[in-house]
């Protein structure tokens, strides 16, 4: 099974990725926030700063483009690839409204003639610039209705997708709704393309209940159960039941867990400190990354109330020390 970190908007970036890979690992790849692509085909210093290659040592990361221009989105790809990136992303999943009102994200869902059309610029664009740069999708299965997935399915199965990852919502479920695993079971039936499954695999048992649904599938991406149990992974790798036919790795204990988690942290705290101005910035970010982390800890309600409520750093860090005592996290 390959393991994929998704773009999280917010927490994904660099700092997070390189803190997160230093004490966890087998996760065969990182994909970016989106990179908004314009007419200009220059991308913003914050994203530029969060891909280049210098800033991802030792991650395979894929660069994630959103747009509803191929012109646009081919200049910016050709940046992307003149960084050393050979595959790139297109983000037609994303729901949220300031997206989606631009025709974009989930929005490309809307009018499959307007999506056709783009995809057919992008990769024809592509194919004649750089042929060998990999193109790969993430969707949802509709805007409104799963009914809508069979002609979705249509349109991106006249390109040469190299991969297509699902999130079986649609865009109107935003997460609020249960992942519809029949429509995945759909594409399993009907794409001759490699698919990865994405969302609501949260612990040990969510993945295995894929794993049984889909058992031909062996790409998932897995995004915020990866923010707040960073353990999943090697969790789901230790666990024999999940990979009976491969060599799994040594089961951890809750104190190896944590000890490792306040290791991510010091080293979050560190680098946002750097290079953020300001406490609230800094509490704000670590507050963020904390009511994720804290859903793992026993007693977590309490922690999460003392957290949101820490009104500077030395409360903050207070905090965190006690949960370093006396915290246990939940394997």
């Amino acid at each position: 099974m390959k393991f994929y970190f998704a773009p999280m908007e917010g927490m994904g970036r660099y700092i997070y990725r390189n803190a997160y890979n230093k004490y966890f690992h087998h996760i065969d790849k990182y994909f970016s926030p989106f990179l908004s692509t314009s007419s200009s085909g220059v991308l913003k210093m914050k994203e530029f700063k969060d891909i280049i290659p210098e800033n991802n040592s030792g991650i395979y990361l894929v660069p994630q483009l959103l747009g509803n221009k191929a012109d646009d989105f081919v200049m910016a790809a050709r940046e992307v690839s003149n960084l050393g990136y050979d595959e790139i992303n297109i983000n037609i999943g994303c729901p949220s409204g300031t997206v989606t009102a631009k025709n974009k994200g989930a929005g490309m869902l809307r009018d499959l003639d307007s999506l056709d059309r783009c995809l057919d610029g992008i990769y024809n664009g592509i194919n004649q610039s750089n042929p060998n740069l990999k193109i790969s999708i993430k969707t949802r299965t509709g805007y409104f209705s799963h009914d809508e997935f069979s002609e979705i399915l249509e349109v991106y199965e006249k390109y040469p997708v190299y991969e297509l990852i699902i999130h079986p919502r649609t865009r109107q479920d935003y997460y609020r709704e249960n992942v519809n695993l029949d429509s995945f079971q759909y594409a399993v039936s009907h794409c001759e393309f490699p698919l990865c499954y994405n969302g609501d695999i949260v612990n040990v048992d969510s993945y295995k209940n894929i794993c049984n649904r889909f058992p031909d599938i062996n790409t998932v991406m897995i995004g915020r159960g990866l923010l707040s149990r960073p353990t999943l992974v090697e969790e789901i790798l230790s666990n024999t039941d999940c990979h009976s036919n491969q060599k799994g790795i040594s089961k951890f204990t809750s104190k190896e867990a944590k000890e490792k988690i306040i290791g991510m942290h010091n080293v979050l705290y560190r680098e946002y400190t750097d290079a953020l101005d300001g406490e609230r910035n800094i509490m704000f970010k670590m507050k963020e990354i904390w009511l994720y982390l804290i859903i793992s800890f026993e007693d977590s309600e309490r922690y999460a109330k003392k957290i949101k409520k820490s009104k500077n750093l030395h409360e903050f860090e207070s905090i965190i020390s006690d949960i370093e005592r006396h915290g246990i996290y939940i394997i």
